[in-house]
Parts: structure tokens; sequence; C-alpha cells
């Protein structure tokens, strides 16, 4: 897609440091975009981040702003917020095991924070609101799947609100491979120092996507959506096992080790819902679901005949196009901290 509509805009990436956050400026920064805002609390990343642009562009770091805050400080994303064209929302507490042990956080940046994002973007008058959402909010079993599902909640509410002044939509997706946290860097650091790969159960399915794919999404709900939007991209997957077994191709075979599951951790992926499926719209790469756009007064509402209230079936990670082996190998290799791995450079890429 074209980066046209950014001409000369404002764009402001909350949990900016973030590996979402790098990906997007290296999509953007060699653009016309007149300035990317990175919104985050910690202090030392944006530091890195400054840094690693003055090296690397230092005739584009100006382009680049930092702001110190956290969407749990409604006052601090206000203050950030003024003068912003688009948001792209992704700041977000995400690792399955400490939300399980500490609930309430993931309340209060995944559920509170999103709100506090959305009314300062509205307050604002931002064109458009981009937020990252994650396959666990659908069907949830585990906290950061429920502050997700509630997020996507206050991401709906807020939609409506704003409508005509203030675009506000959402994107889903499953397991980004390489991003900070995720389980492919800790493959490649186990076979560095000659242990086994700890899988906790070979036939779990997860979705696989590269971070530029995961930017692609953004950018592609950015360009198609209408207040209320859920767009979902159609990825293939691998079974857990299959995937430790890609990345000792590449990497030397150090044997796999199964240790069970995490507290909350699911059997399968699932991106889109029976229910929210039998809403979708087929877009070729990717699902739209639109919005509910009915008010709380159902009486205007009458329907005859048969009522469907769910699809056949989800779209899960067992369900969508299986990648073998030799088709994972292939996949994770798109992924850059792979390929830098590759070329013992894994230190040089930013998760």
């Amino acid at each position: 897609m074209s980066n046209s509509a950014f001409d000369g805009k404002t764009l402001m990436i909350t949990g900016g440091t973030g590996s979402f956050g790098n990906t997007v400026l290296k999509h953007f920064l060699k653009s016309d975009i007149g300035e990317i805002r990175i919104f985050s609390r910690d202090e030392k990343k944006q530091d890195d981040m400054r840094h690693r642009l003055q090296e690397k562009n230092p005739e584009l770091a100006g382009k680049v702003r930092f702001f110190i805050g956290d969407v749990r400080d409604a006052q601090s994303v206000r203050d950030a917020m003024h003068g912003v064209d688009y948001v792209f929302h992704a700041a977000a507490l995400k690792q399955v095991p400490s939300c399980e042990f500490f609930p309430m956080e993931a309340v209060r940046t995944n559920v509170i924070g999103t709100d506090n994002v959305l009314h300062a973007a509205i307050a604002e008058g931002v064109g458009r609101v981009v937020c990252l959402s994650t396959d666990k909010a659908a069907y949830p079993i585990n906290a950061m799947g429920k502050s997700k599902a509630m997020m996507e909640s206050i991401i709906y509410a807020n939609a409506r609100t704003g409508a005509g002044r203030t675009t506000i939509c959402c994107t889903r997706y499953g397991n980004v491979m390489c991003s900070r946290g995720s389980v492919i860097p800790l493959f490649i650091d186990r076979i560095r120092h000659g242990e086994p790969l700890t899988v906790t159960d070979p036939k779990m399915t997860r979705f696989l996507m590269n971070l530029d794919e995961a930017v692609d999404l953004v950018q592609f709900a950015f360009e198609h959506a209408e207040p209320g939007d859920l767009f979902i991209q159609k990825s293939p997957a691998s079974t857990i096992g299959d995937l430790a077994e890609a990345v000792q191709e590449l990497f030397g075979r150090t044997g796999i080790q199964v240790i069970g599951t995490r507290h909350g951790e699911k059997l399968f992926e699932t991106l889109m819902t029976r229910e929210e499926r039998l809403r979708a719209e087929d877009m070729g790469g990717y699902y739209r679901v639109r919005s509910d756009s009915r008010d709380l007064n159902y009486d205007n509402f009458v329907v005859d005949g048969e009522v469907e209230t769910q699809a056949d079936e989800a779209y899960t990670s067992h369900n969508t196009r299986r990648l073998d082996i030799a088709g994972t190998v292939e996949k994770i290799k798109t992924a850059e901290y792979v390929q830098l791995a590759l070329e013992g450079r894994e230190s040089e890429a930013v998760q």
C-alpha cells in the first residue's frame, strides 16, 4: 500500500519502542510522513531507539519525536496527542503468564489504557486510530485474552461515539514471529548454548506472521476501515513441534524437551469466532468483521424467519492452511531476526 495518505501527517505509536513500533519506523521513516511520535514509558528503550536512528538515519532522525508517558495516565496521553493526525495503538501487556499472575495490571494497561487513548484521540480530533488486538481475545481463557476482549469492547463502544470525527478500528492477529517475548528467539538462544528446545505441547498450533505482515495488516485496516471494523489477516499455521524442528533445521539440533503447557495457554489460536465469521467479509488476504451498529432500543429490530447466530466453525490455527516442516522453514526465514541470526548477527536485531 502507498504511504501517500501519511504525507505531511503526524502519526503517534503507543508502545512505540516495541517490535511493532520499530517495524513501523522501517516502513515509514523514508516516506514523506511529517512526524512520528513514539509514546512509551521506558526511557531506556526510547534512548536506545533514538541512538539507533541517529546512527543509521541521521538525516531522518528529526522526523521522530519521543514522549515519555503511560497509557494508564490519561493526562500524559492527552499531552502527547495534541496535533496528531493518526494513531497506531500498540501499547499492551501481552505475556500470558505474567497477566495470569497479575490480572489487574493487564486491566490497567489493556483496558483502561485503551480507553484513555481513544478518549484522548476523540477529544483531539485525531482522524484515524488503529488498535492492535490478539487472537487470545477470541473465546478468551486467560487473563491476557480477557483483558484484550474487554479492550475490543471498548474500541467498538468508542467507535460509535467517535464516528464522524475519529474513525476507530481494530486488528487482531496471532503469533508474530520474533516479536519481543516470542518463542523463535528463545529457541535460537537455546541452540546457541547447546540446550534442548523447551516445547509446551508439540501438537499445539500457532499462526505464523512476520512483523512486516503485522504492519501491512494495520495499514490495510487504516485504508479500508469504517468505524468499529475488525480486520484479520489470513495466515498459515504450524504445530509447535514442527516449528521447533524447523528452527533446528536452520540452526542445529540440540533436541526437544516437552515441559507441558504454561498458565493460561491454548491448544490452538482462534482469530475469528463462529459468531464473527457469520458477518465477516472476505477481502482476499484479509477478513473484515463489521461492527454491530444496533443501539439498545431492540424494539426497532424485528426479525422474521430463522435466525443464524453462528457460522459452522471459527477461523483457527487448527483449520487454516497448515505448514509442514519445510514450509515452516521457509516461513520463518522471512523474519528479519532469523535472517540476521543465520549470519550470527541476531544481537543487531531490534525486538
